[in-house]
C-alpha cells in the first residue's frame, strides 16, 4: 500500500506566509507535477547570482542556505503538519548549490549539474535513502538533498576534469 498524498496546500497560504514562501522555493514547490524538479529549476537563478562570488563567498552563502534551510523546512513542515511535504523544495535549492561548488562556468555545466543532482535526488543511492527514511525534522528534510548534492558534486568534478583537462 502506498502512502497517502498530503492534501494540497492553498497557493495563497504559501505565497502569503514568508516561511512557506521560502520553503516552497518562492512558490516553485506549488508545481502539481515534479515539484522537486521545479524547485531545482528555481534554484538556478540563485546559483547564477552566487556564482559570481569568490569561492569563499559562494561557500559561505551555501552554508547560510543550508543553515537557514534546516530551520525553514522544519518550521514549514511543522506548520503544515506533514513531514517533508513534496512542495517543500528549499532542500533542492541547498542540494543544487552543493552540486555546483567549484563548477566550471557555462550553461552546459549548469545543465549537467542539474541533471546529476536530480538523478541522485530521485534514485537516493545508499546512504541517502536510508537517511531519508530515518532522520526527522528539518535536518531530515535537508540531509538527503545535501548528500545527493555531494554525490552530484563529485561526479560533476570528475566530468569537468575529464573534459577540461589539457
Amino acid at each position: 500500500m502506498s502512502p497517502s498524498k498530503p492534501a494540497p496546500i492553498p497557493p495563497r497560504r504559501v505565497l502569503t506566509d514568508p516561511v512557506h514562501f521560502l520553503a516552497f522555493g518562492f512558490g516553485s514547490g506549488l508545481s502539481p507535477k515534479a515539484p522537486g524538479t521545479a524547485g531545482t529549476v528555481a534554484a538556478i537563478p540563485l546559483y547564477l547570482l552566487l556564482s559570481g562570488l569568490p569561492p569563499w563567498g559562494y561557500l559561505l552563502a551555501t552554508l547560510i542556505v543550508i543553515g537557514v534551510g534546516v530551520w525553514l523546512c522544519g518550521e514549514s513542515s511543522r506548520r503544515l503538519g506533514v513531514h517533508d511535504h513534496p512542495g517543500i523544495v528549499w532542500d533542492e535549492f541547498a542540494g543544487f548549490l552543493v552540486t555546483m561548488i567549484a563548477a566550471p562556468a557555462g550553461w552546459i555545466w549548469v545543465l549537467v549539474g542539474f541533471v546529476l543532482f536530480r538523478i541522485f535526488d530521485v534514485l537516493k543511492p545508499w546512504p541517502i535513502g536510508w537517511l531519508d527514511r530515518r532522520v526527522e525534522g528539518g535536518f531530515g528534510i535537508m540531509v538527503d538533498d545535501l548528500l545527493a548534492g555531494v554525490y552530484a558534486l563529485v561526479v560533476l568534478q570528475l566530468l569537468a576534469f575529464a573534459f577540461t583537462a589539457p
